[in-house]
């Protein structure tokens, strides 16, 4: 099983704010659009919870998405 990251731990990981992860999360903007690559969270009551693993995956599709 992979390592679970919490909100805390995963923006420290990121080196990006808290909020920030909260609105990566979300699958649209606050403009309405969709997004195309929300960041693949557990939601467990009112929790949010991040496998590891499955942010290293969207991280790399980010990358391949910018590449090409």
């Amino acid at each position: 099983m992979s390592e679970i990251l919490t909100v805390t731990e995963l923006a420290a990981h990121l080196k990006v704010s808290k909020r920030h992860i909260h609105d990566l999360t979300k699958d649209r903007t606050r403009s309405g659009e969709a997004r195309r690559h929300p960041l693949p969270v557990l939601r467990i009551g009112t929790s949010l919870r991040f496998r590891k693993n499955d942010v290293e995956a969207w991280l790399q599709r980010l990358a391949d998405t910018q590449a090409a």
